[in-house]
C-alpha cells in the first residue's frame, strides 16, 4: 500500500474512532436489541484500512452525483421541493437531503398502510365473503332472499375484469366471483324465490374523499370505498368508465348475473340493505392471503384496495369501518413501532389527496424495519419485471436492481425501496420529489437517481487497495 493510501486510511480511523456513530445510522428498530456486541474487527484493526479507503471513495462519488443531480435547473425548483435519504446495509447513512421536511407522498402513502395491514391482521389472513340466507330445501328451493355480506375483500371480481385489471392491463389476482356462484349451486340451490341482496353495512357510506379530485374516479384510478366491492365498483371499465352509483346493488346484480348463467331461477331483481343477524351461511368465497392482497395493492398502487383495506383496520382494530378510524389505527402501529410520525398528515390511504403530507426519514424507516428480503420487499414491483416498474428504467443500471413503491401525482413523483448495487451491496432509499414543471422531469430524476444508487459502490475492490 502507498505512503499517501496509508495516510488517507490512518486519518479515516482516527475520524471513525473520534466520531464515533456519526457516519452510521442510528439503529431503533427491533432487531437493535442485543446488538451491541463487539466488532469482529477492532475499530482500529489495519484490517479495515482497504474497506474504509474503498467506502470513502464510493461514498464520495455517490454524494457528489446526487448533489449534482439536484442542482440540475432542469428540475425548475424540484430540487428545494424534495428529499432523498440513503443508507447502506451496514447500517452507514450514504445521503440525507431535507430528511423531515414533510412533502406529497402521492402512492408511497400506501407503505404504511401495507405495513399496518401485515402486522395487525397478517400475512397469511384471508378475507371470507359469505352468502347468507336459509338452507335450501330437498328441491333446492331458497325460500326468500340470499344476502350477499360485504367483508371488505378489495380484490372479488368477475373473470372478464381480472383478465385486464392490472396496472398494465393484463391478469391481476382476485376473488372470484364465479366460485361464489359455483358454491351455491355445489350447495344444491336451483331457485331463490326471493332475490340476491348486496349488503356494505360493514362500512359507512362514504365512498369518496371530500378533497379528492371528482376526475379520479372517472379516470379509473379510484372505485367508490365500500366493504361490498366487485370489479373495483365499476359498472363499465371499459371506456367510457362508469363507477357504479350503488356498489352493494351492483357487485349483487353481477351474482345474480353468473347464477342465472349457471341455472339458477332467481326470482327479484338485485337489491342492496342489512342482513338478518340469525340467518347462516349458505355459500362462501374466501380472498388471496392478505400478503398476496398487500402485494397487489403496492405492486399495482391499487388506489380502491388501499382505501378498503384502510377502511377494514377502522372496522377490525377501531370500532367503525371508516376512513378516519382506519387512519388511525395506522397511524397508532407507527407509533408503536418508534417511526417518526414528525410532520405525517394522512387523509387517505393511498397518497391520492394532495393534502397528504410525510417525510424520507420515515419511509426509510418503514422500509428498514421490514428489511430487504422482509414480507414488505416481497410485495413490491421489481423494475423490468412487474406491477408499476415492469417498463420502468429499461436500458438504465437500475433495470432490474431496484424493488420500490412508486407514487406520482401532477408535478410529484415519489420513489421508496431498495437498491441492489455492486458486489452484493444493498441500499434502503426514499425520494420524494414535488414543484415538478412536468410528468418527464419526474421520471428523469427517478431514472438518474436510481441509476446512481445501482451502481454503487463505484470504487476500486478493497482487495486491491492492499496491493
Amino acid at each position: 500500500m502507498s505512503r499517501s493510501a496509508l495516510a488517507l486510511a490512518a486519518a479515516l480511523l482516527v475520524g471513525a474512532a473520534a466520531c464515533g456513530g456519526l457516519a452510521t445510522r442510528p439503529d431503533r428498530s427491533r432487531a437493535a436489541v442485543g446488538a451491541s456486541r463487539s466488532p469482529a474487527t477492532a475499530l482500529l484493526s489495519v484490517r479495515r484500512v482497504p474497506l474504509l479507503i474503498t467506502d470513502a471513495v464510493a461514498d464520495t462519488r455517490l454524494q457528489t452525483s446526487l448533489d449534482t443531480i439536484f442542482g440540475d435547473r432542469v428540475l425548475g425548483g424540484g430540487g428545494p421541493n424534495s428529499c432523498l435519504v440513503v443508507h447502506d446495509d451496514r447500517g452507514r447513512v450514504l445521503y440525507r437531503r431535507n430528511p423531515t421536511t414533510p412533502m406529497i407522498p402521492a402512492s408511497n402513502l400506501k407503505l404504511l398502510a401495507a405495513t399496518t395491514l401485515l402486522d395487525r391482521i397478517g400475512p397469511e389472513a384471508r378475507i371470507r365473503t359469505e352468502l347468507v340466507g336459509r338452507p335450501p330445501g330437498p328441491d333446492g328451493v331458497v325460500d326468500g332472499d340470499l344476502w350477499m355480506v360485504g367483508a371488505g375483500d378489495p380484490l372479488l371480481a368477475t373473470a372478464d375484469f381480472a383478465a385486464q385489471a392490472s396496472f398494465n392491463h393484463t391478469q391481476r389476482i382476485a376473488t372470484p366471483l364465479e366460485s361464489l356462484a359455483d358454491g351455491l349451486v355445489q350447495a344444491g340451490v336451483r331457485t331463490i324465490t326471493g332475490r340476491i341482496i348486496g349488503d356494505e353495512s360493514r362500512f359507512d357510506l362514504q365512498r369518496a374523499i371530500p378533497t379528492w379530485l371528482p376526475i379520479y374516479q372517472h379516470d379509473h384510478e379510484v372505485g367508490p370505498i365500500t366493504a361490498l366491492v366487485v370489479n373495483s365498483g365499476f359498472a363499465s371499465y371499459r371506456p367510457p368508465i362508469v363507477p357504479a352509483d350503488q356498489p352493494a346493488t351492483f357487485a349483487a346484480a353481477t351474482l345474480t348475473l353468473l347464477l342465472t348463467a349457471r341455472g339458477v331461477h332467481i326470482a327479484g331483481p338485485a337489491g342492496e340493505g342489512r342482513a338478518p343477524a340469525d340467518l347462516g351461511p349458505v355459500a362462501s368465497v374466501v380472498s388471496p392471503t392478505m400478503h398476496e392482497i398487500v402485494g397487489e395493492m403496492l405492486k399495482e398502487s391499487d388506489n380502491t384496495t388501499a382505501e378498503v383495506l384502510t377502511k377494514e383496520l377502522g372496522a377490525r382494530f377501531g370500532g367503525q369501518g371508516t376512513t378516519v378510524s382506519g387512519l388511525a389505527i395506522i397511524r397508532d402501529d407507527i407509533v408503536k413501532r418508534g417511526l417518526p410520525v414528525d410532520g405525517l398528515q394522512q387523509l387517505d390511504g393511498s397518497g391520492l389527496d394532495r393534502a397528504d403530507r410525510a417525510t424520507c426519514d420515515l419511509f426509510e424507516r418503514v422500509l428498514d424495519v421490514s428489511g430487504p428480503k422482509g414480507l414488505l420487499a416481497r410485495a413490491l414491483p421489481l423494475a423490468g419485471r412487474d406491477g408499476t416498474l415492469r417498463k420502468r428504467f429499461a436500458g438504465t443500471p437500475a433495470a432490474g436492481r431496484i424493488t420500490a413503491k412508486t407514487g406520482s401525482l401532477d408535478n410529484v413523483v415519489a420513489l421508496s425501496g431498495w437498491a441492489l448495487g455492486g458486489r452484493g451491496r444493498t441500499l434502503t432509499f426514499s425520494l420524494l420529489a414535488g414543484s415538478l414543471p412536468r410528468a418527464s422531469v419526474g421520471a428523469g430524476l427517478e431514472d438518474r437517481v436510481a441509476s446512481v444508487l445501482a451502481v454503487y459502490p463505484r470504487a476500486p475492490d478493497p482487495a486491491s487497495v492492499t496491493r
